[in-house]
């Protein structure tokens, strides 16, 4: 399978993503605005489990009509701290919807489905065969 492409669920809610050859996993999701949903782009990310927040291109968000609400300081993974705007957006895939921050992308900035997306959306990754599984909801 091509990257940035999945598969719709199967019968046990596996959805099997795209994979480079390198083990990075990316899925085609579907981003809106919370205040109108079918102001929608679809967006190609790399499914990163260990990121709290998705990023998507502050170009996309603003196409859609998403505001900013608020800037935060982020570390990267080598210790540099950066300011990222944030907003608010639905996330849509596999007939599963869920609202979650979201940060602006800036030039250069990786496109990623972080951690709170996937689970607003019911999935968890599975490290070992990255595939999207569904997420147990507890309630309690």
């Amino acid at each position: 399978m091509a990257p940035g492409l999945y598969a719709p669920a199967n019968r046990q809610g596996i959805i099997i993503l795209g994979v480079s050859d390198v083990g990075i996993t990316y899925v085609t999701v579907r981003v809106a605005n919370p205040g109108n949903v079918r102001r929608v782009a679809r967006v190609r990310c790399l499914v990163d489990s260990g990121a709290v927040y998705s990023v998507i291109p502050e170009r996309v968000l603003r196409r859609l009509g998403i505001a900013p609400h608020s800037t935060r300081s982020f570390t990267l993974g080598d210790g540099t701290e950066v300011r990222r705007r944030m907003g608010d957006a639905v996330f849509i895939l596999d007939g599963q919807r869920g609202a979650s921050p979201v940060i602006f992308g800036e030039r250069g900035d990786s496109t990623l489905l972080g951690a709170v997306s996937l689970e607003a959306l019911g999935f968890v990754l599975d490290p070992i065969r990255r595939e999207l599984r569904p997420l147990p909801m507890v309630l309690g």
